[in-house]
């Protein structure tokens, strides 16, 4: 039923930022730990190093910690008697704090890239070739960062802190009209292109505009 399709949907959600986050985190740790420190190595760089470093780890435990006490808070949910609907209980409950999750994640990525450049400037200190090396990583950091703050983030960041958010066609959000929500006439462009959507299927798609409005993100199309 509705609630117990709720409750799993949103243990997955919990299980995958949870799992991510520590991967993160540990990652960082072991660098902050293993890295081998030249001793004539710049003072600067070296704090920078292990600020970020220290920045990542702790912002991506409390994106772990917050998603896995909600996911044993909604596991213990009662699906039987729902003395309370599971929607109140995760909007009263546990959406601030998958939001605080969703949010230090999203926070900890970009430094998580500054780190990995950084590891390189420290790593090859002591190299002839250190500003072309450590270079080549901070280019490719900086084109992840442009990537995450481009695409990933401007596209999904948004849309997953909206709890209602679903997906529908302008014409439908203007004219409300509740029987064409579940059906999807003619064709869909996305930003790939046109695909025939006779049967209603929408996953396959991505967005050619979309906005934040009424919780709302809309996808364009046009009848046949």
């Amino acid at each position: 039923d509705d609630a117990r399709r709720s409750v799993d949907e949103k243990a997955q959600q919990l299980q995958v930022l949870a799992n991510q986050s520590a991967l993160i985190a540990g990652f960082s740790m072991v660098v902050l730990v293993e890295s081998s420190i030249p001793e004539d190595i710049d003072g600067v760089i070296l704090t920078l190093f292990g600020g970020f470093t220290a920045c990542v780890i702790a912002l991506m435990l409390v994106s772990t910690l917050n998603a896995t006490y909600v996911l044993v808070a909604i596991l213990r949910y009662d699906c039987v008697n729902r003395e309370v609907p599971f929607d109140v209980f995760w909007r009263k409950r546990c959406e601030p704090d998958w939001k605080l999750a969703l949010r230090t994640f999203s926070y900890g990525i970009p430094l998580f890239m500054i780190t990995v450049s950084l590891v390189a400037w420290v790593s090859f200190w002591n190299h002839k070739s250190v500003f072309y090396s450590a270079s080549v990583v901070t280019a490719i950091s900086v084109m992840g960062l442009v990537y995450w703050f481009g695409n990933t983030k401007r596209k999904w960041g948004d849309f997953l802190m909206m709890s209602d958010a679903r997906l529908v066609s302008r014409t439908m959000s203007n004219h409300g009209d509740s029987e064409s929500r579940n059906s999807f006439p003619g064709k869909i462009e996305g930003t790939s292109g046109e695909c025939d959507n006779s049967d209603g299927d929408v996953s396959d798609l991505e967005p050619k505009s979309e906005f934040a409005k009424d919780n709302i993100v809309t996808y364009d199309f046009k009848s046949s």
